[in-house]
Parts: structure tokens; C-alpha cells; sequence
């Protein structure tokens, strides 16, 4: 694992077993640093990728899979929230992985992708279970968690992952793949600038509902993954929350 495309630096590494981080750093003056964008590749019988990227990173996202496995074995596409992030590029997947759907939960299937995507898409209900093969997938509502009425998140079972979205957003053009280091203090840092959550009262209940699921590794969007004791840090993240 490694490079991908020397151009832009992207990047795939395995972060758990099967499960793959595919890595595109981003600089610019709007984002002093720089950031990054993530998607996390689960390879199994029936192959599952989790945020498509923007539509203009398709072809690095592509590329990046293909050094893994053939893009058109996708099955599944999972989307935690319509944003252009998470399925920018849906419909070019779509196009070529004749059979992958997406898959999300209930809401962000009504009000955006029964429309936006080129396939129906597969809605999950919470607490439903997509069997890839050996892994499982869990999606549990989060609405307004961390922003986003249709939000959501999956939670692989079998490696205790959890694909937490934009929980957890770290800074930076370039991070580990994996850490075991701070991630809340510059997650809590980047949120408190740009105001990105919403302000709902009933956020820490959802993050309890993630911290009971005793997480072992958290698959973040943006940033490093991390792996540690993620019930602890998901309830650290709850108070701060509640604070606010």
C-alpha cells in the first residue's frame, strides 16, 4: 500500500484488516494547513465503499481502488449524508459498478438519492444489518449528528469499526493513516472555528448510542483514522457537546 497518484498524493492504506483508507491531501489559502478527504474501501464478497468523495476526485478515488480490486466488483456505496463529500461522485461509481447500489439510511434515500442517483438506492432502517460476506454493517440514525437531518453512521461489527463520518474532523494535508494520538483536541479546535455541527439538544444521546457499540477504531472522513478505546473518546466528545 501506498501512493497512488504522485500528482495530487493520494494514498490507500489498510487500516484494519479489509478495510482500506483512501487518502486525497488538499492545500490552499482558504484552509491554512491544508485538509483531506477520506473514504474507506471494505473488501469482502460483496465490496462496500464508504463516502464516494467529490465528483472531481472520482478518478483519483478510482485509481486508488483499482490497486486493490477491479472498481466494477463495488457492490455497495455507502453515504452517511447527502453532501457532496460523502457522494459527490455516485452516479460516476454507478456507471461503472454495473451492480453496486447506494446505501444509506432511510431519510437521505427519501429526500435526495431516490432522485440524485442513477440506481435506486438500497435504505437501510436503524439498527439494520448489511451482510457483506464476513463483515457486517450496522446503520444507526443520528439525525443533526454531527449536522444533517438524514445523518447516519455505519458500524462494522466483526472489526469493531466504526465509519464515523465528520465525527472527528481533523485539520491538515497530511496525517497518519492511523493514530493512536489526540484527534479530539483538533477535531474539538477545527469545530469550534467553523461552527460545523449543528446545535441540537439531543446529541450527546446519539454518541452514547456509538460509545455503547465499544468501537475500536474510528474510520474518520477527514484526518487520521484512530484506534483506541473509542467508547471513551465518543463520550469525552458527548460532554464537550453538552457544554456548548
Amino acid at each position: 500500500m501506498g501512493t497512488t497518484n504522485a500528482q495530487s498524493g493520494t494514498r490507500i492504506d489498510e487500516v484494519v484488516a479489509g478495510i482500506y483508507r483512501i487518502n486525497t491531501p488538499i492545500e490552499g489559502p482558504t484552509m491554512p494547513g491544508g485538509f483531506s478527504f477520506n473514504q474507506y474501501l471494505v473488501v469482502d464478497d460483496e465490496p462496500f465503499l464508504m463516502h464516494t468523495g467529490p465528483r472531481r476526485m472520482f478518478a483519483l478515488v478510482r485509481e486508488a481502488i483499482e490497486t486493490v480490486m477491479p472498481v466494477a466488483k463495488l457492490r455497495w456505496i455507502g453515504v452517511s449524508h447527502y453532501e457532496a463529500d460523502e457522494c459527490g461522485s455516485l452516479n460516476e461509481f454507478l456507471a461503472v459498478a454495473p451492480n453496486a447500489r447506494s446505501v444509506s439510511g432511510a431519510v437521505a434515500a427519501m429526500v435526495s438519492l431516490s432522485d440524485v442517483a442513477d440506481r435506486e438506492p438500497h435504505a437501510l432502517p436503524d439498527e439494520g444489518e448489511l451482510v457483506l460476506g464476513n463483515k457486517r454493517l450496522m446503520w444507526l440514525d443520528t439525525p443533526h449528528v454531527p449536522h444533517a437531518w438524514d445523518c447516519g453512521f455505519f458500524f462494522e461489527k466483526e472489526t469493531r469499526t466504526l465509519l464515523c463520518g465528520d465525527l472527528f474532523t481533523q485539520p491538515g494535508a497530511k496525517t497518519p493513516a492511523l493514530t493512536e494520538g489526540d484527534v479530539l483536541g483538533p477535531s474539538e479546535a477545527f469545530r469550534h472555528a467553523f461552527d460545523y455541527y449543528s446545535h441540537t439538544k439531543l446529541a450527546k444521546r446519539h454518541i452514547e448510542r456509538l460509545a455503547k457499540l465499544a468501537p475500536t477504531t474510528l474510520a474518520c472522513m477527514h484526518g487520521s483514522a484512530w484506534r483506541g478505546d473509542g467508547a471513551s473518546l465518543l463520550r469525552e466528545l458527548g460532554v464537550a457537546l453538552d457544554k456548548d
